[in-house]
C-alpha cells in the first residue's frame, strides 16, 4: 500500500470556550511528520476536545490551525482528509467487512478495480483475510476494531485521528491491537494523533506525549523524556507511581544540587532552574533497591514497610519513613522473605542520577 505524504500540523494559540467553560487555553503545538503523538490527560482534560478541531468537527474559538503550510482552522470535516477511528468502532451494521472497508473508496468514486486492490491488500494487513463477507455482528471486539482501522487508512490519509479506540477491549486484546496499531504506523509512514487515558499505552505506542490537564497543555517530549524528568508534579504523579521526598536546605551547584531528608543528605544529578532552597525529591519506584547500607555515590534513606500487595512475580511493598513520608517499591516476590523483615527499618537506595527536583508548592 502506497501512503499519502504524511502531514505536518502546527496549532497556535488554540482556544475552545463552551460559554464560560475554557475547555482549551491558548494551546500551541507542532505535529511533526509522521510522528506518533499522543493526547494524553485525564478525563476532562482538553485531550479529546483537540482532537475534535483537528478532525474539523469543531471550530476553535481561538487561534489557527494549519496543515502542511494551508490554514484549515475553518475547513470542514469532510475537506479534510483525515481518516477517523472513533471510541465505539463506528463501522455499518448492514455492510460486510469488505463493504465497509471500501466506503471510503465509493464515495470518492474509485473505480471498482482499484476499490478491490485496496480493499484486499487492507484486509490482509489488518489481518482479515477470511472474513471478508461476514457483517459486524459476527465478528469479535478485536476484529471490528481492525476493520475501523482499515476503513480509516484505505484512502492513504495524510494524517490518522483515534480518539480511544481500544477502551472496550479486554487487556489481552488491548495489547494485541497497540502492537498491531504500532506496526501499521510504521508500515504506512502516516502522521498518527492518538488519544487515551492510559498511561502504559501512551509510553508504549508513541514517539511524542503531549499531557493535558483542565485545557492546557503541560508537557510533550518523548516517552522516556516525560516520564523519568517530567516538567511539574502532575505530569509525574500522571505518569505511574512515584516517591516524593520533601527536601529543605538545598544548594545548587553545576552538577545538581544536594538537600536534606530527615538528617540525611541526598543529591541529585543534572540541572535544575526555578527551584529555591526548599523542593521535593522525587523518584520512579523502580530506581530504589533495598539495600544494608547505600553505595558511593548512592543516595540512602531508612523505612519501615507497613503493607505489602502480592502481584505475582512482583510484590508491591508500602513503607513509611521515620518522619512519615510515605513510599512505594516493587520487590521481586522472591527477595520479599529475605529482604524485609516485619517492623525492622531497612535502607532505601537510589543513584544520585535517578532522582529529580520538583517545587515544594508541585
Amino acid at each position: 500500500m502506497r501512503a499519502s505524504p504524511a502531514a505536518e500540523i502546527n496549532a497556535a494559540g488554540i482556544g475552545m470556550s463552551f460559554g464560560s467553560f475554557h475547555a482549551l487555553k491558548n494551546l500551541t503545538l507542532d505535529i511533526g511528520r509522521g510522528e506518533f503523538l499522543t493526547l494524553l490527560g485525564p478525563s476532562g482534560s482538553g485531550k479529546t476536545t483537540f482532537l475534535m478541531i483537528l478532525a474539523g468537527f469543531l471550530a476553535p474559538t481561538a487561534g489557527r490551525l494549519v496543515r502542511d503550510g494551508v490554514d484549515i482552522t475553518t475547513l470542514p470535516a469532510e475537506k479534510r482528509s483525515s481518516g477517523m477511528v472513533f471510541q465505539g468502532y463506528a463501522l455499518f451494521p448492514h455492510m460486510t467487512v469488505e463493504q465497509n472497508i471500501g466506503f471510503p473508496l465509493r464515495i470518492r468514486k474509485m473505480a471498482a478495480e482499484e476499490i478491490g486492490r485496496r480493499v484486499s491488500e487492507m484486509v490482509e494487513r489488518v489481518g482479515l483475510r477470511g472474513h471478508e463477507k461476514k457483517l459486524p455482528s459476527k465478528l469479535s471486539g478485536g476484529q471490528q476494531q481492525r476493520v475501523a482501522l482499515a476503513r480509516a487508512l484505505v484512502f492513504e490519509p495524510g494524517v490518522l485521528l483515534l480518539d480511544e479506540p481500544f477502551s472496550a477491549l479486554d487487556k489481552n486484546l488491548r495489547e494485541q491491537m497497540q502492537t498491531e496499531v504500532k506496526r501499521l504506523h510504521q508500515e504506512t509512514g502516516t502522521t498518527f494523533v492518538f488519544v487515551t487515558h492510559d498511561q502504559s499505552e501512551a509510553l508504549a505506542l508513541s514517539s511524542r506525549v503531549a499531557i493535558f490537564n483542565h485545557g492546557e497543555l503541560l508537557q510533550v517530549g518523548p516517552p522516556q523524556q516525560v516520564y523519568e524528568r517530567p516538567a511539574n508534579r502532575f505530569v509525574a504523579e500522571f505518569l505511574g507511581e512515584i516517591n516524593m521526598l520533601p527536601l529543605t536546605d538545598v544548594r545548587h551547584d553545576s552538577a545538581g544540587a544536594t538537600g536534606f531528608f530527615d538528617g540525611c543528605e541526598l543529591r541529585t544529578v543534572g540541572g535544575v532552574t526555578g527551584i529555591g532552597s526548599s523542593a521535593v525529591l522525587a523518584i520512579r519506584p523502580e530506581h530504589m533497591s533495598i539495600a544494608s547500607a547505600p553505595k558511593p555515590g548512592e543516595n540512602g534513606i531508612s523505612a519501615t514497610a507497613t503493607a505489602s500487595t502480592y502481584l505475582g512475580s512482583a510484590t508491591k511493598l508500602e513503607l513509611r519513613t521515620d518522619v512519615g513520608s510515605k513510599l512505594t517499591l516493587s520487590v521481586p516476590t522472591e527477595r520479599v522473605a529475605t529482604s524485609i523483615a516485619a517492623d525492622k527499618p531497612v535502607w532505601l537506595t537510589w543513584p544520585a542520577e535517578q532522582g529529580f527536583l520538583l517545587p515544594a508548592g508541585g
